[in-house]
């Protein structure tokens, strides 16, 4: 295919923000409609845009349309009402993170999913940052050479801060009133405040549970729940100790979030800039310090001004391609909801 055609299903803050301004300027892709059940908003954003079409939800423009693949930017509490919706055009589907609002919900959808001829990238933008694009490869080349010993411990940190960094600055808005919305049912597990905690934990934090994973490279189970909610540890499968830091402190005009994967004689780091920067890639630094009389050296190499968002958007297009595999699908994503799940089960024993 010379271009791949898609079609968006809702064009708010970070369906504009952060996937339609980058679709519409990638030169392999064509944003071809819109799904917006606000008409106002879809005609303007059309407008600023480029794209040709508008129609008044996804099930109109799925009918119109010859579409390579959907990005659909919506409360991931309706993903379970629209998602499996969406897999019956047979092609493939892009959400933001998480997969689902609960753990039932999510595995309904991974089970539409498998009757379907669909695959499902869920967005979870870190993994394409360059910074962590780069670390990724080192790291798995430093366990598979073994030069810097065994890996030993995983750390991130995520204090809150400006997610925004300015990425709202060409928000196109309207005077359209908000629609009802379906929403996804509340779990059967969890009374209201229980849910509460899950909710507000999944919203702020499954980027980096998911995060942890693919730094990790294998599965791991939540061992402690820090009952302040500051400190969540894990444990791989493999027996690697690892920790998330909830907000430890806030920032008001910087955002500081970093992970530290650390071997025997060295360390690979990273520190990613706000969600929604644009032209802003993380940075890495790796120690090595072999020992034996040679000399540590510590590196941090030069990474291309592509925000982690926009290299989303390019890595979505390429597993349309089929050039490569999606950074992370559905199958996966549904394991960050069970890791919180776990999580809250340890922290308010409920």
């Amino acid at each position: 295919m010379s271009k791949v055609k898609i079609g968006f299903v809702g064009v708010g803050g970070m369906g504009q923000c952060a996937h339609l301004k980058n679709y519409a300027t990638l030169p392999d892709c064509e944003v071809v409609a819109i799904a917006e059940i606000r008409p106002n908003l879809g005609k303007a954003v059309a407008a600023r845009y480029g794209v040709p079409r508008v129609y008044k939800d996804h099930t109109e423009m799925l009918a119109d349309e010859k579409l390579d693949g959907i990005v659909a930017s919506q409360p991931f509490n309706r993903h379970g009402v629209l998602v499996p919706d969406l897999y019956k055009a047979g092609i493939p589907v892009f959400t933001e993170k998480p997969l689902a609002a609960t753990v039932e919900v999510g595995e309904k959808i991974v089970a539409a999913l498998k009757k379907s001829k669909s695959w499902h990238m869920v967005g979870y933008h870190k993994r394409s940052d360059p910074a962590t694009m780069h670390a990724k490869a080192e790291i798995d080349r430093l366990k598979q050479s073994g030069e810097l010993g065994p890996m030993r411990f995983v750390r991130i940190a995520m204090p809150a801060g400006d997610w925004v960094a300015g990425g709202f600055c060409d928000f196109v808005g309207s005077d359209d009133p908000m629609p009802p919305l379906d929403l996804d049912p509340n779990p059967s597990d969890m009374n209201e405040d229980a849910f509460r905690d899950f909710f507000t934990f999944v919203n702020y934090y499954i980027h980096q549970v998911n995060l942890m994973r693919h730094l990790l490279g294998e599965p791991y189970k939540v061992t402690y729940a820090d009952p302040s909610g500051v400190v969540l540890a894990v444990q791989s499968e493999s027996g690697i100790a690892g920790t998330i830091e909830m907000t430890p402190y806030e920032t008001t005009v910087d955002w500081q979030e970093a992970a530290l994967v650390t071997f025997q004689k060295g360390y690979v780091k990273i520190d990613l800039p706000a969600p929604v920067a644009v032209n802003r890639p993380g940075k890495v630094e790796i120690l090595r310090d072999p020992g034996n009389g040679q000399t540590p050296h510590t590196v941090v190499p030069q990474l291309p001004w592509i925000s982690a968002m926009r290299q989303q958007a390019i890595n979505f297009l390429r597993a349309i391609k089929g050039e490569i595999k999606p950074p992370c699908e559905a199958e996966e994503a549904l394991e960050d909801i069970k890791v919180a799940r776990d999580y809250i089960r340890l922290w308010k024993g409920v």
